[in-house]
């Protein structure tokens, strides 16, 4: 019997990734997506063959297993709602929400409905990231010094504009590029980020935007351990990718480098007007994400990340906008 999914939404860039991922999944029918917006919808489903709904409640009512929440972030909270009334396993993009309150929310709805909730962080699948992960719990860099973390990306409003609209978004580079590092951290060693000081602020596209386009964070993790993320929306739109993730792990008997992208190819087209792009080999991390989605599903069990995971990540993203608003350091309460 074949898993059967949905994709509520296609607002999120991801979602056009996830659809072709989905597709060729063994024995999962990827039933449609939702999308309330008429012409977006119908550009979609010609673009990428897929059936369109123009109501995410009609998606719903085709007996799905489980969705993949694609909306805009403020908008996460709305179809969690209507997929875990539904009884659907959900895979919500990140942040999970755009404010504290909708995120505890969502855990209690997933809670109340008894579904499943998993936050898509495919970094964790990246087969770099479980090297170190890996070595870290081998201790093969002894104790460790400090953390180096870098998430920079071109500003996604050439993809979709509402990343740049505070109110869907919920913020700029620093809710959209903090996340990612936090997870990895907390993964890595088992630990919460304790407390959160930050510099935020808009350094490229003053005059265009109201959010901020770049942070520097420095976190304490429980255990001791001090990290830094660099987040941003620096690269320029000529870029051969959409952005990096790297980190550099500090150790008393040496450094691990990740580099999570750096198996490409440089492609160049003969006559193109396009400017040469790096073209990626080796595991898609979305694709075990999505794997494992569907053989929670299947197997009738938690996934590999949480609704937790999710919520922690984001208690640290808002926390570096609170440090940067009072110019203080955080502290992050156990939850």
């Amino acid at each position: 019997m074949s898993t059967r999914i949905g994709i509520l939404s296609f607002a999120h860039l991801h979602a056009e990734g996830y659809q072709a991922i989905l597709k060729n999944i063994p024995d999962v029918e990827l039933v449609g997506f939702s999308h309330t917006n008429p012409e977006e919808g119908r550009d979609f489903s010609t673009a990428y063959g897929i059936r369109w709904f123009p109501e995410h409640q009609e998606l719903l009512a085709e007996g799905l297993d489980g969705v993949v929440v694609c909306s805009e972030n403020v908008k996460h909270v709305e179809l969690v709602n209507l997929a875990a009334e539904a009884k659907c396993g959900i895979l919500c993009e990140k942040p999970i929400a755009t404010s504290g309150a909708d995120g505890e929310t969502i855990g209690k709805i997933c809670e109340q409905h008894g579904v499943r909730f998993m936050t898509a962080f495919p970094m964790r699948f990246a087969a770099s990231t479980r090297v170190v992960r890996t070595m870290l719990k081998n201790g093969e860099v002894g104790k460790v010094l400090g953390i180096n973390g870098i998430n920079h990306s071109e500003i996604p409003r050439r993809h979709r504009a509402w990343f740049t609209d505070k109110q869907l978004a919920g913020g700029g580079a620093v809710m959209d590029h903090t996340v990612h590092l936090v997870d990895l951290f907390r993964w890595f060693f088992d630990a919460e980020v304790a407390e959160v000081y930050a510099e935020v602020d808009n350094l490229f596209f003053r005059n265009e935007l109201d959010v901020d386009t770049a942070g520097l964070i420095l976190v304490t993790l429980s255990n001791g351990v001090h990290a830094s993320i660099d987040c941003s929306w620096s690269r320029p739109s000529s870029y051969p990718r959409w952005g990096h993730l790297k980190m550099d792990v500090v150790g008393e008997h040496g450094t691990a480098v990740l580099d999570a992208f750096a198996q490409h190819l440089t492609l160049y087209s003969r006559g193109a007007a396009r400017d040469p792009t790096w073209v990626g080999f080796g595991p898609d991390p979305n694709q075990a994400m999505l794997e494992e989605f569907v053989e929670s599903i299947r197997q009738d069990r938690d996934p590999a990340i949480s609704w937790n995971d999710g919520y922690q990540a984001l208690r640290v993203a808002l926390a570096a906008y609170e440090s940067a608003r009072t110019g203080q350091p955080v502290e992050l309460q156990p939850r």
